[in-house]
C-alpha cells in the first residue's frame, strides 16, 4: 500500500535543537549529552512521520525521547511534528537523520537506555534483502546491550514472518531480554489514537498487527 506524499516544512520553520545530522551529534548519546539532564532515555528506530514520539513525549515529560530515521525527509517531517506538539517547550524530544546501527554500536553506552521502540519496520520482502531489516542478529545484540536491566524493547509489525523471525532470534541471541510479553490493542477514540501511522493504516484495513514487549532481566 503506497505511502502518502510527505510534507516537508518550509525552510524558515525553525528545527534548530530538534533535528540533527549524525555528524552534529555528541560522541556519546545520553540524556546528559543530548538534553543536559538525567531523565530516562528512550529511542525509537525508524520514526517515520513521528506520530509516536510526538504523542509520547508530550504525555510523558519525565522521560527523554530520541528518534532515529534514515530517510531525511521523514526525519525532517518528524522533527516538525515534535515542534508543533510542544517539544521545544517541554525540551524532551529530538530527531536524528541517519542510520541507527552504527550509533548503537559505537555511541550508546551499555545499560543506558530505558527503552528501544521499533514499530512497523520495512519488511524487505525478498529473502536476499532480509539482511537489510532493522531488526537483525547484530541489532538485537546491540539493543540488548544498550537497554538497562528492567528496561524494555517494543517491537510491532503487521508482517507475521518478520514477527516470528524476530521472536526466534531474540530467544536465541538475547535470552536476557526475557520472554515476549504481548501488548494489547488500545481503543482509538480519534484519528491520532494510534502508536504510529502504520498502525492506523493496518487497523483501518483490518490487517493483523503483532505486538510484543520484552523487559530485560539481566
Amino acid at each position: 500500500m503506497p505511502r502518502h506524499t510527505i510534507r516537508v516544512p518550509k525552510p524558515e520553520f525553525d528545527l534548530s535543537g530538534i533535528l540533527y545530522e549524525v555528524e552534529q551529534l555528541p560522541a556519546q548519546l545520553s540524556s546528559e549529552s543530548l538534553f543536559e539532564n538525567d531523565k530516562p532515555l528512550e529511542i525509537e528506530i525508524g520514526s517515520g512521520k513521528g506520530l509516536f514520539l510526538a504523542t509520547e513525549s508530550v504525555a510523558n515529560p519525565a522521560h527523554n525521547y530520541l528518534g532515529i530515521e534514515i530517510i531525511g525527509k521523514y526525519a525532517t517531517h518528524s522533527a516538525a511534528r515534535f515542534v508543533r506538539a510542544g517539544a521545544r517547550e517541554i525540551g524532551n524530544a529530538k530527531m536524528v537523520s541517519g542510520n541507527a546501527e552504527p550509533l548503537f554500536e559505537h555511541r550508546i553506552a551499555p545499560g543506558s537506555l530505558e527503552a528501544v521502540h521499533v514499530y512497523f519496520p520495512d519488511p524487505w520482502w525478498k529473502k536476499k534483502h532480509r539482511k537489510r531489516r532493522v531488526v537483525n542478529e547484530k541489532s538485537i545484540r546491540n539493543y540488548s546491550n544498550a537497554i538497562r536491566v528492567g528496561g524494555r524493547l517494543h517491537f510491532w509489525t503487521d508482517v507475521l514472518d518478520y514477527f516470528e523471525d524476530t521472536v526466534e532470534m531474540i530467544a536465541d541471541l538475547a535470552p536476557n531480554l526475557g520472554v515476549p510479553i504481548p501488548e494489547e490493542e488500545m481503543e482509538a477514540e480519534h484519528d491520532l489514537d494510534y502508536r504510529t501511522h502504520f498502525e492506523r493504516r493496518s487497523r483501518k484495513y483490518s490487517i493483523p498487527v503483532y505486538r510484543v514487549c520484552y523487559q530485560k532481566r539481566s
